[in-house]
C-alpha cells in the first residue's frame, strides 16, 4: 500500500534552490521516468522467495514532492530508503555553514543506512529533487532481517564498502583540487609581498625625479634606482616561476671580490629598510676575497634576509652584518634586534610555504634562498641569540690559492 505523508516532511530551504537534476528523458513531448522494483535492487537479488515476501511486508512507499525534505542533518536514524522513481540528494553542511552536495541517488540505490548501521544522528539530509517515490524499511525490521538472513547482511556490507570506496575517491579529487588552489593563492600572495618593497622604491624614485627643484642630478640617481628595482622584479618573478617549475637552472657563477659586491649592495638595501626605521650596520668589514657567485642571485639573499629581519622589528631596530673566513668557505651572517625565531616554526624554516605569526608571509622567501645559497655550493642556518633577536648566516666556498709558479 502506498502511504503519503507517512510522516510529517517540511519543506527543506535548500531544497528550493537547487536546479532540477532529473533523470529524465523526452521523447515526442512525452517525460519517461525510470522506475525499479524492490527485488531488483542490488542488496535483494539473491533472497529467496520466502524472505522477499517477508521484505515485501515490512517495506512501505513513501512519496515527496520535488523539493521536500525526507530527513534533515541531526535527525534520528529511523530507516533505510531505496528510490523507486526520481531522484533524491544528499547534502551536508560543511566549513563555515555552507551547504555540499554529496551525492545524488537514483533509482535502484538506497540511502539513510549509516545512521541506522552505527546508531547515530543523520550525518546528512536528504531531499527529493523531483517527485520521488521510496521504499522506506524501519530500523527494527531491517534489524530482524539482517538477524535472519545471512546473505542480505553480506550485501549490505558489500554495498556499504562500495559506497565508501566512491565517496573516497571524490573526496580525494576535491582535496586535491582545494590544494591546487590554494597553492596558487600562496604563489600569488608571495609575489604580491615581494614585489612591495621595490614598487615603493619605484614609486618614490619617480615622485623625486618630477619634483620642479630636482636637480640633473638627482633625476638621474632616481633614474637609476628605478632600473636596477625593475631588473629586481625581473629576477623575482623568474626565480618564482623556476620555484614552481621544480628544477634547477644552470647559471653562470662569475670571480668577483665579495668587498665591493657587498658594500654596493648594502647601500642600496639601507634604503629600503630605512623607510621602516631600521638601520644595517657592520661589526666588520666585508672581506675582499674573490668568491664565485651570480651577483643578481646572491643579491635576492641579501633582500631576502634584510627584509625579513626588517618586517620582525615593527618599532624599528639594527640589523649587524658580521664576516668571517677559513681555509674553505666564507661566512656572512646577520644578526638583528628583533623577538627571534618563532620555536613553532624553526624547525621548518626553510621548507616552502612554511610561515608563522607573519600576516603577509609565505615562507617561499625563505626556501628561495636556501635553493639559491645551495646553488653556489653553500649552505645556510638560523638560530635565535640570547639577546632575543635572530640569526641567519650562508656560506660560500672559497677558491683555493692557485699554486705558486
Amino acid at each position: 500500500m502506498r502511504l503519503q505523508g507517512f510522516r510529517e516532511h517540511k519543506r527543506n530551504p535548500v531544497c528550493l534552490k537547487a536546479n532540477a537534476f532529473a533523470l529524465r528523458r523526452r521523447f515526442f513531448g512525452f517525460t519517461i521516468r525510470r522506475m525499479v522494483s524492490l527485488e531488483s535492487n542490488n542488496l535483494f537479488r539473491d533472497l529467496a522467495p520466502s524472505d522477499l515476501n517477508r521484505l515485501r511486508e515490512m517495506t512501505r512507499e513513501l512519496t515527496f514532492a520535488a523539493n521536500q525534505s525526507i530527513f534533515r542533518e541531526g535527525d534520528a536514524g529511523d530507516g533505510i530508503y531505496f528510490v523507486k522513481e526520481g531522484l533524491v540528494r544528499i547534502s551536508a553542511v560543511v566549513g563555515h555553514g555552507d551547504l555540499k552536495v554529496l551525492s545524488r541517488i537514483a533509482p535502484g540505490g538506497l540511502f539513510g543506512e549509516m545512521a541506522v548501521l552505527d546508531n547515530q544522528p543523520r550525518s546528512a539530509g536528504a531531499c527529493a529533487e523531483e517527485a520521488t517515490t521510496v521504499y522506506f524499511l524501519g530500523r527494527a525490521e531491517l534489524e530482524e532481517l539482517l538477524e535472519t538472513t545471512p546473505r542480505l547482511a553480506a550485501a549490505l556490507v558489500r554495498e556499504v564498502s562500495r559506497r565508501l570506496r566512491d565517496f573516497n575517491r571524490q573526496y580525494v579529487r576535491e582535496v586535491l583540487e582545494s590544494e591546487r588552489l590554494a597553492l596558487v593563492g600562496r604563489f600569488a600572495s608571495s609575489i604580491v609581498h615581494d614585489l612591495k618593497n621595490p614598487l615603493n622604491i619605484i614609486g618614490i624614485s619617480a615622485d623625486m625625479a618630477s619634483m620642479p627643484q630636482s636637480t640633473t642630478e638627482s633625476r638621474k640617481v632616481s633614474t637609476v634606482r628605478i632600473r636596477k628595482q625593475v631588473e629586481r622584479i625581473s629576477n623575482m618573478v623568474n626565480e618564482l616561476l623556476e620555484f614552481t617549475q621544480g628544477h634547477h637552472t644552470n647559471f653562470v657563477l662569475a670571480q668577483v671580490d665579495y668587498k665591493p659586491f657587498v658594500e654596493q649592495l648594502i647601500d642600496e638595501i639601507r634604503a629600503e629598510v630605512a623607510l621602516k626605521s631600521v638601520v644595517v650596520e657592520y661589526i666588520n668589514p666585508a672581506p675582499s676575497v674573490p668568491v664565485r657567485i651570480n651577483p643578481q642571485r646572491l643579491s635576492r639573499v641579501f633582500h631576502n634576509l634584510i627584509g625579513n629581519a626588517a618586517d620582525s622589528m615593527a618599532k624599528g631596530g639594527k640589523v649587524k652584518l658580521t664576516f668571517t673566513q677559513n681555509s674553505q668557505e666564507l661566512i656572512t651572517e646577520l644578526e638583528d634586534t628583533g623577538t627571534g625565531i618563532a620555536p613553532q616554526i624553526l624547525e621548518r624554516l626553510f621548507e616552502a610555504f612554511a610561515t608563522y605569526g607573519k600576516a603577509n608571509g609565505t615562507g617561499l622567501g625563505l626556501s628561495i634562498c636556501k635553493k639559491i645559497v645551495q646553488d653556489h655550493h653553500g649552505k645556510i642556518y638560523a638560530r635565535n641569540v640570547e639577546n632575543g633577536g635572530a640569526l641567519f648566516g650562508f656560506t660560500l666556498p672559497l677558491q683555493p690559492p692557485a699554486p705558486a709558479s
